[in-house]
């Protein structure tokens, strides 16, 4: 799938604008043209919420996306690191193989580990190390990107654990896994969706996911 929004150079959505509005506020046109619902925390999370970006197929379809609540969470940050709370939910369309909608190519499915891929990626975009030099950070980068996409691609092993939360009040199973970054969580939704989530500094095993009902309320 390809990823497409305003982001920045190290890959995060870009935070600044004239009016110092963050950029992917300035739009929820991605979002409303999602054929699928979009996930978020339930009414038990009273924070901030905000977008962050959708990823399209070549033909323009949008794939997944991004929902924000808490702190907007930043590589480096005058608060610290450790300070910051923030939980992401990734919504992403289920679908199965099929041709590319410019007949091109095929398009893989989509399953629980395109959500903790999606994830597991989301979660090293303002993780990696604000001490390392920035000449050894890609290096660094593509060995934890390489490895949250071997951990993705098995969610039956020791890496994962099993978390129950609910999603539109009815518990579902989530694969759960922690790290020195963060946690991530994938699991499926019962609207022909999967969900990821990633955060730190807020606990996992509070939270409680439902359909968003008005987009552009996060905006």
């Amino acid at each position: 799938m390809e990823t497409t929004s305003r982001v920045g150079a190290d890959g995060a959505p870009e935070t600044g604008t004239a009016e110092g509005v963050p950029a992917a506020r300035l739009t929820v046109d991605g979002y409303l043209q999602a054929s699928f619902p979009w996930y978020g925390l339930d009414e038990a999370f009273t924070g901030p919420r905000w977008l962050m970006q959708v990823g399209t197929a070549a033909d323009g379809t949008v794939q997944h996306g991004s929902t924000g609540h808490g702190d907007e969470p930043s590589v480096r940050s005058d608060a610290g690191e450790d300070r910051q709370r923030f939980a992401v939910v990734v919504t992403v369309a289920s679908s199965p193989v099929r041709r590319s909608g410019d007949g091109t190519g095929v398009l893989d499915a989509t399953t629980v580990s395109s959500a903790a891929w999606l994830a597991g990626s989301g979660l090293l975009a303002y993780t990696w190390p604000a001490q390392m030099d920035h000449t050894l950070r890609d290096d660094w980068l593509d060995q934890q990107t390489e490895t949250a996409f071997e951990l993705a691609d098995d969610l039956d092993g020791p890496a994962w654990s099993a978390l129950s939360l609910p999603v539109d009040g009815v518990p579902v199973a989530f694969h759960y896994r922690e790290s020195e970054f963060g946690w991530v969580l994938a699991g499926s939704a019962h609207g022909g969706v999967h969900i990821g989530a990633y955060g730190r500094g807020m606990s996992a095993y509070g939270l409680g996911f439902s359909v968003v009902g008005d987009i552009t309320s996060y905006a």
